[in-house]
């Protein structure tokens, strides 16, 4: 099980009181993954929120057909030791609930898993727990937003000058 001390450390837990955290460790699953594996795939439905606590995991589209995925085609990469962004799976809260990358542990990693059924039902029974969660979650998903924005700023940019 996971320890109780692990959670107090993780931003997204920040704020829960030990009964809400003794709620969540009971739905926590850790795993640990090799480098090369895949967590998740694109297109496959989110059904669990994800937090790297070790190692890094690469988000990246899949190619049609049977060419393989590679590094090439990574579009982001999470880490252990990023603050905000070491959540992947909030797609599970947002409809049509489907993974929009695929997840390949770039190096071993380990990370926690919890079900998003499991969640709601304990939002449910503590709407603050809920509050909490879905509030870090929303800064998630602006940190994100706000990294692709830069890179496509970058790339444009880089796009323009190549025009010169």
């Amino acid at each position: 099980m996971i320890s109780l001390d692990l959670l107090e450390k993780l931003d997204i837990f920040e704020g829960l009181n030990d009964d809400q955290l003794t709620a969540v460790q009971e739905n926590c699953e850790e795993k640990e993954y090799k480098r090369g594996d895949r967590l998740f795939a694109e297109g496959e439905d989110a059904t669990h929120l994800w937090i790297v606590t070790e190692g890094r995991v690469d988000l990246r589209f899949e190619m049609p057909g049977s060419r393989p995925t590679s590094d090439d085609y990574t579009v982001s990469a999470v880490s252990a030791r990023d603050s905000v962004a070491k959540i992947l799976g909030w797609s599970c809260f947002v409809p049509p609930h489907k993974m929009r990358l695929s997840g390949y542990c770039a190096r071993d990693c380990k990370v926690i898993k919890i079900g998003k059924t499991n969640l709601t039902k304990l939002f449910a029974k503590d709407p603050w727990l809920g509050f909490l969660i879905m509030s870090y979650l929303v800064r998630v998903v602006g940190y994100r937003f706000h990294q692709f924005q830069d890179e496509a700023a970058k790339n444009m940019g880089e796009n323009i000058m190549s025009c010169w």
